[in-house]
């Protein structure tokens, strides 16, 4: 990797693992208010293509200011050397900057075969001097496309000059990762390809007659979002997304029910609440992982028998749903991880 990607790529992970990686085990609380727009979800899913394959949302600072992460902060103390490298490179501190991000996956209309393009949309006060002089500084070039500053960091060294008069070729934009701020207080990071499908988006609205249309229009995903409880972290979309995704092994994979939709919502506060649900293919396959998930529940419950700390997480799962759809709902008490902290505490090496 080159120096003059490696922090946009620090920036896209780390925000996309809070709204991606942690919202798919539902390690979240409750939406802000005045974060929906009228067809349901947060305001930002304006920016996000119609075919994106999963969507995901988390209150970053809900979450960094929760008393199970201030918890979990002091018993399990972690360097944060990626937040650093971060506000080092990008001027962004993720604990005070930012407070909410919308996270999508789309494909790649030039390589089905691959997970696709990734795009955040964090919402927060940020120097947009600052951080644009300091990406410079670190190997950055700034193009111009539909009005709108984009600051480009590409991995195969392309024309530091390009703008809307000289477009790039299909494999740049699937490749570079770019950074532009859409509005006051909300940057957009991620593919080069979905940071201009956003800007578009953004300049002239949805319009289905020319292709131009946001993930609102989808009604599919939308019915998910909207299905969800008053939870301000959750993750919605294909489950074929996250079966690429996870590179599991053939015979794994033959083993999983036929599922179709998934999404998850939590609550986070002083202990963690939430929510699975999927979406199987039809009734058979739905009851097939009913059982597939009574069986899980039932050795789970078996082996807390001799853990007194795990039975209270281990009585809260229950499975529900019907029809087409299945749903295991959990809920962990703050004492386990007072008990987990000081497990790990216990068999620190000690300091000499």
């Amino acid at each position: 990797m080159t120096t003059k990607t490696r922090y946009f790529v620090i920036v896209s992970t780390l925000v996309l693992g809070v709204g991606l990686g942690t919202g798919l085990v539902a390690y979240y609380v409750g939406f802000p208010a005045g974060a929906f727009v009228s067809r349901g979800g947060p305001v930002e899913l304006g920016y996000v293509p119609r075919d994106a394959s999963v969507i995901a949302f988390a209150n970053v600072h809900e979450i960094m200011t929760s008393e199970l992460r201030q918890k979990l902060h002091h018993a399990l103390p972690m360097q944060e050397n990626g937040q650093q490298e971060l506000q080092n490179q990008t001027g962004i501190n993720l604990e005070t900057d930012v407070d909410t991000v919308v996270a999508c996956m789309a494909p790649d209309p030039a390589n089905t075969s691959t997970p696709g393009a990734g795009i955040v949309l964090a919402r927060g006060r940020f120097d947009e001097t600052k951080i644009e002089a300091l990406m410079r500084e670190h190997g950055a070039h700034v193009e111009t496309y539909n009005g709108k500053r984009v600051i480009v960091a590409d991995p195969k060294d392309v024309d530091a000059a390009a703008s809307t008069d000289n477009p790039q070729p299909a494999h740049h934009l699937n490749s570079s990762v770019s950074l532009s701020f859409m509005e006051p207080g909300l940057a957009a990071i991620g593919s080069t390809r979905l940071i201009k499908a956003a800007i578009d988006l953004h300049k002239a609205g949805n319009n289905p007659q020319t292709g131009l249309e946001s993930v609102t229009g989808n009604d599919e995903l939308m019915n998910l979002v909207r299905s969800l409880d008053n939870s301000n972290a959750w993750a919605v979309g294909r489950f074929d997304a996250l079966r690429t995704q996870a590179r599991l092994p053939a015979n794994v994979l033959s083993q999983i029910p036929a599922i179709t939709w998934f999404a998850v919502s939590g609550h986070i506060n002083g202990g963690l609440r939430g929510t699975l649900r999927a979406e199987a293919r039809d009734d058979e396959s739905a009851n097939n992982l009913r059982d597939v998930v009574r069986g899980f529940l039932a050795l789970a419950k078996l082996g807390s028998n001799a853990r007194p700390e795990l039975q209270a997480a281990m009585q809260s799962l229950e499975l529900g749903g019907t029809g087409k759809t299945v749903s295991l709902s959990f809920a962990v008490p703050a004492e386990l991880f007072d008990v987990i902290g000081a497990a790990v505490n216990q068999h620190k090496p000690a300091v000499q």
